[in-house]
């Protein structure tokens, strides 16, 4: 598969070290582009879920396709998000071409786009923090019973199905909270002179023009890759939301020069034991 030039790609809610995360596929759409700037719009590792009994070779080989971005020169800029909010702490730390922050600004042919993961909306985040790590688990839980019976399906040929995706159909809550996370992005977004706001954080890929009284916004949103297994991709001025198939892919090679056989490598990145000293040190 030849590589597409992408000018940005943002990928959020990646989970890293949950059962529901879609590691093999995003490593694949990761070694099929080209990007001279890659955003990763937070949620990247679940510190919150990290447990060193789950962090498979797939999850260990995407952190190392990122850090191949940063020797390759590529600027990578991590943003925060609630999962992993206990980088925080870190924020505003540079390592090379590899960034560390809690939101990025960046003029895109004029125009200001405002990058950043979205949690602060979530009242739940802000004011019952332990019911939204009680849900993280809870929603774990159903992916993994979800990937069960969906593999259950493809034996006897039948599609596939997703359970939260049915869950938050049933509640108008569920569709009132993502309208109004949308319009609250693209409202503080106009008032502070953003022609674009970009997201993550509820898992819903979404590229469409909001009106607020301040003007019109573009609002995006990078969905996730436990479910959806999207992307925002910027090139020549112009949005797109990337959306994963597997008929695109059906061939996985090797990239040449893979750091996923360098021993070097491996031992500077043992994210596992980063991962533990961070939650030890915050904790």
């Amino acid at each position: 598969m030849c590589k597409r030039d992408v000018d940005i790609a943002v990928i959020s809610d990646v989970h890293l070290g949950t059962y529901g995360c879609h590691a093999k596929e995003l490593l694949k759409y990761l070694k099929s582009i080209k990007p001279k700037m890659l955003i990763l719009n937070g949620d990247i590792i679940d510190i919150w879920q990290f447990s060193k009994r789950y962090w498979p070779e797939t999850h260990m080989k995407i952190v190392r396709k990122l850090m191949k971005f940063v020797v390759e020169g590529v600027p990578v800029y991590y943003l925060t998000g609630n999962h992993d909010e206990l980088l925080r702490k870190f924020a505003d730390m540079d390592m090379g071409t590899f960034h560390l922050q809690n939101k990025l600004v960046l003029e895109l042919n004029g125009k200001k786009a405002w990058f950043f993961h979205g949690d602060i909306f979530d009242v739940t985040m802000q004011h019952s923090k332990w019911l939204a790590k009680l849900g993280a688990v809870g929603y774990d839980s159903l992916i993994l019973i979800n990937s069960m019976v969906n593999w259950g399906l493809k034996l006897f040929g039948k599609e596939k199905m997703s359970f939260s995706k049915k869950v938050k159909a049933q509640f108008k809550d569920a569709v009132k909270f993502i309208n109004s996370f949308e319009d609250t992005a693209a409202e503080l977004a106009a008032e502070n002179g953003y022609e674009y706001v970009v997201c993550g954080h509820i898992h819903q890929p979404e590229m469409k023009t909001i009106t607020t009284p301040s003007g019109n916004v573009t609002y995006l949103n990078s969905g996730d890759w436990v479910e959806n297994l999207t992307a925002l991709e910027y090139s020549n001025d112009v949005w797109t939301v990337f959306k994963y198939d597997p008929k695109d892919f059906q061939t996985d090679e090797i990239e040449e020069g893979d750091l996923s056989d360098s021993e070097d490598l491996r031992s500077k990145l043992d994210i596992t034991t980063l991962l533990q000293k961070i939650k030890l040190e915050i904790v």
